[in-house]
């Protein structure tokens, strides 16, 4: 008899809930087969079968919360366990049968897996295959885009050869190193080539290549009247996006179908409403970024605290020493690493600021690890400069110019997007006069910055034109009181207000 117990969750995780048992009792078992899930306030962690045999007792029933180390499941082997194996190798010999399907004209198959996901991700969702069955494929060719919770991840092919079979289409959820797909490679690869390089190429297909246009982008061809070939795509390998359709018409787009009829001189009706409108799934990233806000609304006690800024000084040293600044360092001099390193000394003095709550602990941080809120085509991403506190002027601005450019181009990772412990938020790049930025939970601080604004000031008894930000503080006021939220942002302001502050640590 093999025990299943609760492995270890995680540092200062103690307990879970079973979420899903994958098995019921009497059930045969593999090696490494997924038994159950269990959700701390974390992560979710599969565990798996020790051993092969069959699974003689559930001790923890769904919904029960377990510690580390707990007895979950017991598995009989011997008799009962050695009839695992046969099943095992007899599936995996009829799945090499169908996966060697392509094999006729003496080809080799070659598995499309799924991709390290990254830690705790454990699934992902098919948002988009590049290729269908029959193209010929390129190694290191992208075949597929995933989409996580948190990132976006791209499947390039294995090997060079024919997609011969595509097993997880798209809208589909995929587990780590799941099977996505199949391709022939080596002779019989060969002759599938030329086959589908002699068969005609489809009307709307670029370059051989079956590219589906966006669905908004279709509808709103439909409804502009405007012809597919008087759109000029800029999405992945000419795909027509709906931005694109609207620049075509703006230019006075040809096109191939009759003028629209003028509508009707009467209220539409619902039907007619509803064929008007287009119903989008929200991507993972998109639906994990919405439950996170809201429990960062449900969980902590936010407020709001705000200032502002005379950027008179800091701008001036921008001008003066941007062009030398550059010629050296190789990277522009932005106002982010001003208010980075004005952050950091703040946060030092008041430390609750760079701490967070873990259950009745609080967590103070020795470092600082920035999060910098990015807005992309695919949501808002927070990645993630690393002891942010030891770097200089230059270094800040070369991590956030990488950080950025990866979030632009969807190249993030998980580890790029986790252990942050403070964030800064700036809206002035989107136009915003004033904003109260949300949590980014567990942390406890997130710093808002909007646009720089001339506008008249009292200085000295007269009143002068001068370029002013405003700044805020959301705060969590289970840790953090109004004094040192207040306290804080005076400090960020006075850092930036009189930047010699900075290099003498005062």
């Amino acid at each position: 008899m093999t025990e299943v117990r609760v492995p270890t969750l995680g540092e200062s995780v103690t307990e879970a809930t079973v979420a899903t048992w994958f098995k019921k009792p009497g059930d045969t078992v593999a090696v490494d087969e997924m038994l159950c899930e269990l959700e701390t306030d974390k992560v979710t962690v599969e565990v798996p079968s020790p051993v092969a045999g069959t699974l003689s007792e559930i001790v923890a029933a769904e919904g029960e919360t377990v510690g580390v180390d707990a007895l979950l499941a017991n598995i009989s082997e011997g008799d009962a366990g050695s009839e695992a194996a046969p099943k095992a190798k007899e599936a995996a010999k009829d799945e090499a049968a169908t996966s060697q399907a392509p094999r006729d004209e003496g080809g080799a198959s070659v598995d499309v897996m799924v991709p390290t996901l990254g830690e705790s991700v454990t699934e992902a969702t098919v948002s988009t295959w590049f290729k269908k069955v029959g193209d010929s494929v390129a190694q290191d060719e992208m075949l597929c885009e995933l989409e996580t919770d948190k990132v976006s991840v791209e499947v390039p092919a294995p090997a060079a050869g024919i997609l011969a079979e595509i097993l997880a289409e798209e809208g589909s959820t995929v587990e780590a190193s799941a099977k996505l797909a199949v391709i022939s490679s080596g002779d019989g690869a060969a002759a599938t080539a030329k086959e589908s390089e002699a068969a005609p190429v489809a009307s709307g297909d670029a370059g051989g290549k079956d590219v589906e246009d966006a669905p908004s982008a279709k509808k709103a061809m439909a409804e502009g009247g405007i012809s597919r070939d008087a759109v000029t795509g800029t999405g992945r390998d000419g795909r027509v996006m709906k931005e694109d359709v609207a620049k075509a018409i703006a230019a006075g787009g040809t096109t191939s179908a009759a003028p629209a009829k003028p509508a009707a001189p009467r209220p539409p009706s619902a039907a007619e409403d509803a064929s008007r409108e287009e119903r989008v799934k929200m991507t993972r990233l998109k639906q994990t970024m919405a439950r996170r806000l809201k429990e960062a609304q449900n969980t902590a006690a936010i407020l709001t605290t705000f200032n502002e800024v005379d950027m008179t000084e800091v701008m001036a040293i921008r001008n003066t020493y941007k062009a030398d600044f550059e010629k050296k360092h190789g990277v522009r001099m932005g106002f982010m690493s001003f208010f980075t390193k004005a952050c950091c000394h703040a946060l030092k003095e008041i430390p609750e600021v760079n701490a967070e709550i873990d259950g009745t602990d609080v967590i103070y941080k020795n470092y600082v690890h920035m999060g910098v809120a990015a807005g992309t085509p695919t949501g808002l991403v927070v990645p993630v400069i690393r002891d942010v506190d030891t770097m200089s002027f230059a270094e800040i601005e070369k991590g956030i110019g990488e950080m950025g450019k990866k979030a632009r181009d969807g190249k993030l990772t998980m580890a790029d997007m986790t252990g942050g412990t403070f964030t800064i938020s700036n809206g002035g790049v989107y136009g915003s006069l004033m904003t109260a930025p949300i949590l980014n939970p567990p942390q406890s601080g997130i710093l808002g910055m909007a646009k720089i604004q001339d506008r008249a000031m009292v200085v000295g008894g007269e009143i002068v034109i001068r370029p002013m930000m405003y700044i805020s503080l959301s705060y969590d006021h289970r840790i953090i009181d109004g004094k040192g939220a207040v306290t804080f942002l005076v400090r960020v302001k006075e850092m930036l207000e009189d930047p010699r502050r900075l290099l003498m640590d005062l």
